[in-house]
C-alpha cells in the first residue's frame, strides 16, 4: 500500500493537479485526500482521465445530440467537450442557420416545402475503409423527421441533408457498409409509403409498410447520390437498428424489428395500448438482406419507382432471393455484427438473453433452402436453432452490444439492471458486470463498430442521472460515464453531464485518424467546398446597388471590416458577402448586424453571405463577434438605413485635439515596434520555419499585415509637413496598428518554433 501511495502521489503531483493552491491551502496530497474525502481509488481514477494542459486526448467522440438536432464532440479520456456541430437545427456560434450558405443546407431538409427547425439525432457513424474508421466523414440521422446528414470531418461542418422520400419516421440510422458504399437507414413506425396517401389503421396489413434504405455515397464528392440509392420494402413490422456485415458477411446487412404482431393500439377506443399488443409474442424478426444483390437488382431495372425513389418490393426481394427472416427474442433493441463478421448479436430487451447468430449457419440454411416457414407476406423464415451459435443470459433489459480489442469479448448494456455486462460471445459466458447510474441505453467502446476495436475505454450513455450532479431543476442532464476496460475487471472512472438534448448513441475514433484542416483556400464556400462567387481580396471591396438590391463585397482581417460604412435606403434587400483574409490558425471572425437576426462565423479563408431586408430606417452597428485581437472592439462599422427622400447636409466629422508632441511620440512608438519585429523576423528566418506549415501561414499573415503599411509613412509625413497633426498622428497610428498585428503573429510563430524543436539553418 505504501508503494501504491507513493506511486499515486508522484503520478498526481506530476500531472499538475495543483490542489495545494486552493482556498484551504493543503500542504500535501494526503491533506487533499482528507479535506475532500477522497480515496486512493478516486485519485487513481482521476489520474487515468487527466489530460495535462497542452496535451491532447487519445480519442475523439461524436455523440448524437438528441432533441437538439446536433452532434456533440468530446475527448476521451478527459471527457472535455470540444464542439457542438449544427446539423438539423440552427447553431448560433457557427452561424449555422443564420448565414445564407448554411441556410441552403438546412433547406435541403425541408419536408413538403416546410422548414423543419428541429431534429432528433440518434445514431452517428464514421465512414469506413475496409471496415476500419477512416476519419473522413460522419453521418447522423433524424428520427423524428426521417432525414440523414453528411458531415465532412475535414472541417466538422454539415454539407448535406437528404429526406427519406418514403418513410414517415425512422430510428435505425446511420450505419455504413465496410467501404462506405452505402449508408443504411431503417424505418421505424410503419406507414403508407406513398406520399400524402391516407389509409385507415384497419388497413395496416395491406397498405402500411416498413423498409430499409441504402443511401449511395460518393466519397469523392462527399455527398449522398439520391438517384443511385434504393430501399427494400418490408412488412409493417417496426424495423429498428441495423448493422452491415464485415469480412465473410460483407455484402449483407441485418435489421431487427419489434411489434411483428402489427398491433394497432387505441386506449381511447377501449383497446389495450401499444405496449401490451406489441410485446405479446415471444419472438420478433431479424431481417437478413443481401444488399449487394439488391443493388444489382436496382441496376437491372427491376425496382419500382415510389416518390421518385428506387423501391424493391417485397415480392421482388423474395423472387430474387435477397430477403430472409430469423426469429429473435421479443422486442430487441440492438443488432451488432462482431468485428470478424462471423456472428450477429441481438439483445431482446424483454428477455434476459442475448442471441448470437452464426453467419455461416445462416448461409448454410439459405443455400440448403432450409426454412421453417414463411411469414404472412411470403418471406422465408429460417429456424432459430438453425441460425443460432449460442444464447447467453446476461441480466434484465439487455439492449446494445459493443466489442473489445480482445478476441470474443463484448459489452452489453442492461437497461433494467443499470449495468454493463462483459461477456465472451464465442464461449457464451459472462466475465464481469459493473453498475452504472442509471438505466443505460447504448454502451460505446473505442472504435467498437469497426473491424479493429481499440478497447481501453467504454462510455455508458445513461438515460437518468438522478443523484449524480448538482440539481438544476426538473430537467436534468444526461450522464455519460467513462469506464476503464483495459483489465479483467471494469472500473468506473468519470461521470460527465451532457446538457444538450438526449444523447442517444456515440462513436469514438482515434484522434490521430482525424486530419481536419485549419484554414480554407481564400474565398471558399465551406458548405459546397467550391469558390464563393462573392469572394474578394483586399482592395477589391465594393458596394453594388441595383434598384432596391444592395450587394456588399466585404473583407475581414484583424482588426477591421472593410467597408466600415454601408449606406442603404429603407426597404432595400441587402446581401453582404464576407471573406476572412486571415491565414493564421484559429483567427476566426464573426459578423452580426444589430437587430437584423444575422450571424456568420467566418473561419480563415472562408466566404459566407448574410442577407436581410433593411426594413427599418436608422443606424445599426455591425461588428466582429469573435474576440480576435487586442483591437477586437474596434472591429466594427455602421449600417446606415436612410429614410426615403433623405438628402445629406454639409457636416464635418469630429476631430481630436492632437499636437506635434503626440505625433512625435507615435513615430517613436512605430520605430521601437519595428525593432521588435526585426528581431523576431531574424530569429524565424534563422531556423527551419518552412518545415512548420502553421508557422508558414502565420508568417504569411504577418507580412500581409506589414505590407499594408506601404505608402502610409509618406502620408503621415505629408500631413506633418502641413502641420495637420490630426491626420499626421492618425496615419502614423495606423502603421502601428498593423505593426501590432504583425508582432502578435511573429511572436506566436517564434514561440511555436521554440516549443516544437526548430533547428538553426546554415
Amino acid at each position: 500500500m505504501k508503494k501504491f501511495n507513493k506511486q499515486a502521489s508522484t503520478l498526481l503531483l506530476a500531472a499538475g493537479m495543483g490542489l495545494a493552491a486552493t482556498a484551504w491551502s493543503a500542504d500535501n496530497l494526503q491533506d487533499v485526500l482528507k479535506a475532500r474525502g477522497l480515496s486512493q481509488q478516486d485519485l487513481l481514477a482521476a489520474a487515468k482521465t487527466y489530460v495535462p494542459t497542452g496535451k491532447r486526448d487519445e480519442f475523439v467522440t461524436f455523440s448524437s445530440g438528441g432533441q437538439s438536432g446536433q452532434v456533440i464532440v468530446y475527448g476521451v479520456p478527459s471527457m472535455r467537450i470540444l464542439k457542438y456541430i449544427g446539423v438539423f437545427t440552427p447553431e448560433p456560434w457557427q452561424g449555422y442557420g443564420f448565414d445564407e450558405n448554411s441556410k441552403n443546407v438546412l433547406k435541403q431538409g425541408r419536408i413538403d416545402g416546410k422548414d423543419i427547425t428541429w431534429g432528433d439525432t440518434h445514431h452517428p457513424a464514421v465512414s469506413e475503409t475496409n471496415g476500419e474508421y477512416d476519419g473522413q466523414f460522419l453521418f447522423i440521422n433524424d428520427k423524428a423527421n426521417p432525414r440523414l446528414a453528411v458531415i465532412d470531418l475535414r472541417d466538422f461542418e454539415t454539407k448535406q441533408i437528404v429526406v427519406n422520400p418514403i418513410y414517415k419516421s425512422e430510428h435505425g440510422g446511420a450505419f455504413v457498409t465496410t467501404n462506405t458504399e452505402y449508408v443504411i437507414e431503417a424505418a421505424q413506425y410503419p406507414a403508407p409509403l406513398e406520399n400524402k396517401k391516407f389509409f385507415p389503421l384497419e388497413e395496416m396489413n395491406e397498405k402500411y409498410r416498413g423498409g430499409v434504405t441504402y443511401w449511395k455515397f460518393d466519397r469523392k464528392e462527399g455527398r449522398i447520390v439520391a438517384k443511385d440509392s434504393f430501399s427494400v420494402e418490408l412488412p409493417p413490422y417496426w424495423q429498428d437498428l441495423s448493422d452491415a456485415g464485415k469480412g465473410p458477411s460483407d455484402g449483407w446487412s441485418f435489421t431487427n424489428s419489434f411489434c411483428s404482431e402489427r398491433y394497432v393500439g387505441g386506449i381511447e377506443k377501449g383497446r389495450p395500448p401499444y405496449e401490451a399488443g406489441c410485446s405479446a409474442k415471444d419472438t420478433d424478426y431479424l431481417h437478413v438482406i443481401n444488399w449487394k444483390k439488391a443493388a444489382e437488382v436496382v441496376k437491372a431495372g427491376k425496382a419500382k419507382q415510389m416518390n421518385g425513389h428506387n423501391l424493391i418490393t417485397i415480392e421482388t426481394a423474395i423472387k430474387e432471393g435477397l430477403l430472409y427472416l430469423i426469429p429473435e427474442p421479443k422486442s430487441p433493441h440492438g443488432v451488432d455484427v462482431t468485428p470478424d463478421g462471423k456472428f450477429i448479436v441481438v439483445a431482446g430487451k424483454l428477455d434476459t438473453h442475448v442471441s448470437v447468430y452464426s453467419f455461416e449457419k445462416i448461409q448454410a440454411a439459405i443455400k440448403a433452402g432450409k426454412f421453417e416457414s414463411k411469414d404472412s407476406y411470403g418471406i422465408p423464415v429460417l429456424g432459430l436453432k438453425d441460425a443460432l451459435h449460442t444464447q447467453v443470459s446476461l441480466g434484465l433489459g439487455p439492449l446494445h452490444t459493443q466489442y473489445d480489442s480482445k478476441p470474443c469479448v463484448a459489452y452489453t448494456s442492461l437497461y433494467v439492471d443499470s449495468r454493463v455486462a462483459k461477456w465472451n460471445y464465442c464461449e457464451g459466458k459472462v466475465l464481469d458486470k459493473l453498475s452504472v447510474h442509471y438505466n443505460i441505453g447504448h454502451p460505446m467502446t473505442m472504435e467498437g463498430d469497426s473491424t479493429k476495436p481499440a478497447g481501453k475505454y467504454l462510455v455508458a450513455l445513461n438515460k437518468l442521472s438522478i443523484d449524480r450532479f448538482v440539481p438544476v431543476g426538473p430537467l436534468q442532464p444526461q450522464s455519460h460515464q467513462l469506464i476503464d476496460i483495459s483489465g479483467d475487471k471494469m472500473q468506473l472512472l468519470y461521470d460527465m453531464p451532457l446538457p444538450l438534448g438526449e444523447p442517444h448513441y456515440a462513436v469514438s475514433i482515434a484522434a490521430n485518424k482525424l486530419k481536419p484542416a485549419v484554414r480554407y483556400k481564400v474565398g471558399t464556400d465551406s458548405r459546397t467546398d467550391k469558390p464563393h462567387p462573392g469572394a474578394v481580396r483586399a482592395g477589391e471591396e465594393k458596394t453594388v446597388k441595383k434598384g432596391n438590391k444592395v450587394e456588399v463585397f466585404a473583407t475581414l482581417i484583424r482588426s477591421h471590416i472593410t467597408p466600415e460604412t454601408i449606406e442603404v435606403d429603407v426597404g432595400d434587400e441587402v446581401t453582404i458577402h464576407l471573406t476572412n483574409l486571415e491565414r493564421a490558425q484559429d483567427e476566426t471572425h464573426g459578423f452580426t448586424v444589430s437587430t437584423y437576426n444575422t450571424h456568420a462565423s467566418i473561419e480563415p479563408g472562408k466566404t459566407v453571405s448574410v442577407k436581410f431586408k433593411a426594413d427599418k430606417e436608422g443606424v445599426y452597428p455591425y461588428y466582429c463577434t469573435e474576440f480576435c485581437s487586442a483591437l477586437h472592439l474596434e472591429m466594427m462599422g455602421y449600417l446606415l438605413v436612410k429614410p426615403k427622400g433623405w438628402k445629406p447636409t454639409k457636416t464635418t466629422l469630429a476631430k481630436g485635439n492632437y499636437t506635434e508632441a503626440d505625433y512625435k511620440a507615435t513615430v517613436k512608438k512605430v520605430a521601437d515596434t519595428q525593432a521588435i519585429i526585426d528581431s523576431v523576423v531574424a530569429y524565424i528566418t534563422s531556423v527551419n520555419y518552412k518545415d512548420f506549415p502553421d508557422v508558414v501561414a502565420m508568417v504569411e499573415d504577418a507580412f500581409d499585415q506589414l505590407g499594408k503599411t506601404k505608402g502610409l509613412k509618406e502620408k503621415h509625413e505629408g500631413f506633418a509637413a502641413k502641420k495637420d497633426w490630426e491626420n499626421a498622428n492618425l496615419w502614423a497610428e495606423q502603421i502601428w496598428q498593423y505593426q501590432v498585428k504583425t508582432a502578435d503573429l511573429g511572436l506566436r510563430a517564434k514561440t511555436y518554433l521554440e516549443q516544437n524543436g526548430a533547428k538553426k539553418v546554415k
